[in-house]
């Protein structure tokens, strides 16, 4: 045994492998003639920083680390212009490369890394040959700027991606001639390009192993056979996959040659989401009481990715303003009923009101198409019919409805739960018509919202939100309750009891207004990587007239702070709200916790 033990000492040796104790070590970084940007980009990179920082290493792991560390900070220096750098590693005063991997030091107390880079090298020739017209290279990549490797790749890949919007989709570089001169620090930069020929799009070749049919995959598709290749066409027919929710995952392959007609087929292969699909939710506000929702879907009803989605929620459980609440409703959607672009939905709903000062029970169904004119706009019209019956201060009503609907949604926000940047814009117009009871008129909606985001990484959003609504044409005491306006509560006013701000008829009798507003201002500070502070003030005011004028209605307000925490599926959300000003008992707080940003 004892020889055993002598023979893997001897090999351990041999290799390298000590097994001396592990040591502190300091690592020094000697980077004067860098700038503080790129001297952090050659301190992220290095394997040395990280190992000096561990506190705990061992020579042979040093060692290992400023070999790695030659290759990792010489393409730093390169990617920002230094092409006649040299970099020396010391180690106790020896240079790294000259000490054998197989027989380290015992111990290694100090590393240097010194760089000596000098100027950067900056751009003299700056070109990519031929290019289509009207096309400018960036900015970057131009005479006089700092010769950055990434400013050539963007270049290149600029101008591939300018001849494949004109048709060439085997746009691709034929040859590149870079010339560094070290005295003068110039380097110049050409690269000639292939556009190859101009194509059109020819077959779309569909791949098995989804259970949609494949005449409704092409119809979802839109594939535009026979028109001039383009990039964007391919991303907008993945696109429309994508928002019909069936399928997981989308992949679009382009033929790797053209056909002889000058044709370029393209392959798409889908892999579907589970076919139904459950999900619940909830919110608790401290007045408001419990919301409870949940959802079943179905992904593929028919073979042709139609969903069916019945969903029910219950708020106001517990709560301490109305009653309970029940929603409970059904929605079929087929997309690409009358073109690729244009989805057919037909809705029923139930729905059953207990709230402050009106009750309702009311069924309705409806059909209607949803435009998808782009990424960001969609465009909804309808026609549908409402039975209700309500009681109110008005009395006990019952009433039918024949309704249109039109409605634009714009969403050109970040990120739909966390927005930090962009603008959010819904409007809608539901004109109403008296088939039995009540009277005719036009009930208006607006909600907009804006967001802009300041400071280091963006650590400090500003959001804004306005909320306009509006019942023209029929006098108060004729519209439908539900059509009426109430202020207070998460979604309008935070601090201020829900639905407490009305029009005040006398004699203690409040009902919904024909016009309501509602201003929100958040600002949204980063304190953590996953934890947020917000601060906000709420606005609120209801009228009996058509249209809000400031004067004839009531004004509220809340203001308060919140907590937000970070996950996969948006920030749960915790604001604490208290009432400013308005008509009203002023004292108390609210509290709301829920999933998501309040808007």
């Amino acid at each position: 045994m004892p020889s055993v033990r002598r023979s893997l000492t001897i090999i351990a040796s041999v290799l390298g492998l000590s097994c001396a104790p592990a040591f502190a070590v300091e690592v020094r970084f000697d980077t004067t003639d860098l700038t503080e940007d790129v001297s952090e980009q050659v301190q992220q990179v290095s394997v040395l920083a990280g190992l000096g920082a561990a506190k705990s290493k061992n020579a042979q792991d040093i060692l290992a680390g400023s070999r790695a560390d030659y290759e990792r900070i010489l393409a730093v220096l390169y990617e920002n212009g230094f092409f006649g750098a040299s970099v020396s590693i010391l180690m106790d005063g020896r240079e790294a490369t000259a000490i054998p991997l197989i027989a380290p030091p015992a111990r290694i107390d100090t590393v240097i890394v010194r760089i000596d880079a000098g100027l950067p090298f900056r751009f003299g020739v700056a070109d990519t040959r031929p290019r289509p017209e009207p096309f400018t290279l960036p900015e970057a990549f131009r005479r006089g700027e700092i010769a950055r490797l990434s400013a050539i790749r963007d270049a290149v890949g600029a101008t591939i991606d300018a001849w494949r919007d004109v048709g060439h989709a085997k746009a691709a570089p034929a040859a590149q001639e870079i010339t560094a001169d070290h005295p003068r620090r110039v380097l110049d930069a050409r690269v000639t390009i292939d556009p190859g020929p101009r194509l059109r799009f020819g077959e779309l070749i569909i791949e098995d192993g989804v259970s949609v049919r494949e005449a409704r995959i092409r119809e979802i598709a839109g594939f535009p056979r026979g028109l001039v290749f383009s990039p964007a066409e391919i991303e907008k027919i993945a696109t429309r996959f994508r928002r019909t929710g069936t399928f997981s995952s989308i992949a679009l392959s382009e033929a790797e040659k053209p056909g002889p007609d000058g044709t370029l087929d393209v392959t798409v292969q889908l892999v579907e989401n589970p076919p139904r699909r459950i999900g619940f939710g909830g919110e608790i506000s401290s007045l408001d009481g419990l919301t409870l929702n949940g959802f079943w879907l179905h992904r593929n009803l028919l073979g042709g990715a139609e969903r069916l989605r019945i969903e029910g929620e219950a708020r106001g459980i517990e709560g301490e303003s109305g009653g309970e609440d029940y929603t409970f409703s059904a929605q079929f959607d087929r997309p690409a009923t009358f073109n690729q672009d244009t989805d057919l939905y037909i809705r029923g709903e139930a729905e059953k009101l207990n709230e402050v000062n009106f009750s309702s029970e009311k069924f309705s169904v409806g059909a209607g198409i949803r435009r998808y004119a782009s990424d960001t706009r969609t465009y909804t019209f309808g026609l549908g019919v409402e039975s209700a019956k309500t009681s109110d201060v008005f009395g006990d009503r019952s009433y039918t409805l024949l309704m249109g609907y039109a409605g634009a949604t714009f969403d050109y926000r970040d990120d739909t739960l966390d927005a930090k940047d962009g603008y959010y814009l819904d409007a809608s117009v539901t004109p109403f018509f008296a088939l039995a009871g009540e009277g005719d008129g036009v009930l208006t909606e607006l909600d907009a919202r804006f967001y802009r985001s300041f400071g280091k990484q963006n650590g400090m959003t500003f959001a804004l939100r306005g909320q306009l609504g509006s019942v023209a044409g029929a006098p108060i005491d004729e519209v439908p309750a539900d059509y009426l306006f109430y202020s207070g509560g998460g979604g309008t006013v935070r601090g201020q009891p829900y639905q407490s701000l009305a029009v005040d008829l006398g004699g203690g009798s409040f009902v919904g207004g024909r016009s309501f507003l509602a201003l929100s201002s958040e600002i949204r500070m980063r304190a953590t990587e996953r934890i947020g502070l917000v601060a906000f003030y709420d606005a609120g005011y209801v009228g009996p007239e058509a249209f809000p004028d400031g004067s004839s209605g009531d004004w509220h307000s809340g203001a308060g702070i919140g907590v937000r925490y970070g996950t996969g599926i948006g920030p749960i959300r915790m604001d604490l709200a208290v009432p400013v000003s308005g008509p009203g008992d002023q004292s108390g707080f609210q509290v709301y916790i829920g999933i998501g940003q309040a808007f």
